[in-house]
Formats: structure tokens, sequence, C-alpha cells
């Protein structure tokens, strides 16, 4: 198994339903290659961790290479896995912009990050700081 974690922009503003029927077409199509992760939208940024077999997940990465809706697709890492950070999810989310998700303990620290290849390229660790405050929310 993997997990790739990639970083890409909308190419328009997307309000609620627009995201939220982004996450209800992603989950049906994960679960179909047991595929889980987290999708994380701020400011006009997706961040999205993906894990499972590696045909699938980089099949599935073609895919939304593809996608219109966004653009600037870039892989922030891809390594090999044991066991899964996700695995709860076929895919989690969290919209980053709602005001709810700013009072949650821990989150201050990342209100000054935008979810781009740039903010992510100094080390991993605020990414999967980042990743793994709205797994355990």
């Amino acid at each position: 198994m993997i997990n790739l974690i990639y970083v890409s922009s909308a190419v328009k503003t997307f309000n609620e339903a627009e995201l939220l029927e982004i996450l209800k077409v992603s989950r049906e199509n994960n679960s179909k290659q047991h595929i889980t992760g987290m999708l994380l939208f701020k400011d006009g940024n997706f961040l999205q961790v993906l894990e499972g077999e590696e045909a699938e997940v980089m099949k599935l990465y073609e895919v939304i290479c593809l996608d219109p809706r966004h653009r600037g697709a870039n892989i922030i890492e891809k390594s090999k896995i044991v066991k899964r950070q996700f695995g709860d999810w076929s895919m989690g989310f969290r919209n980053l912009n709602d005001d709810a998700v700013k009072s949650l303990p821990g989150f201050s620290q990342f209100m000054n990050k935008s979810l781009t290849l740039e903010e992510f390229s100094g080390g991993l660790n605020s990414c999967y700081e980042l990743l793994n405050l709205f797994r355990d929310n």
C-alpha cells in the first residue's frame, strides 16, 4: 500500500454544496477501489491524502489530474505504508474556511497557512500535523 499527498487549486470559487457533491462522488468511487483518505479545502486550494494499493491510488490520481475543476496538481509525497492513517473514511473532509473549524483546538497554528506546494516545501511535518489534526478531531 501507499499514501499519496497532493495539492491543487480550484479553477473557480466552490460553494459548500459543490464541495459536498465532490465529496459524495469521491466517497462512492473510493469505496469501490478500497481507497481511503482525507480532503482539506482552504482559500481555493485542496490538500488530499489518498491511501490504498499503489495501482489503484495512481490510477485515481491520474483521473484527478484530468479533472477540469482544479489545476496545478502536485504531489507532495508518495510513500509506502504498512497501515492506513485514514482507514475509517472513504474520504474525510474539512472546509478550513468554515468558522466552526477555526475554533478547533490546535487549528490556530494553521490559520496563516495556504494549502500549496510552496507551503509544504520546507518539510512534511506541518502537512502531517494538519491532516492528523482533522483526523483526530
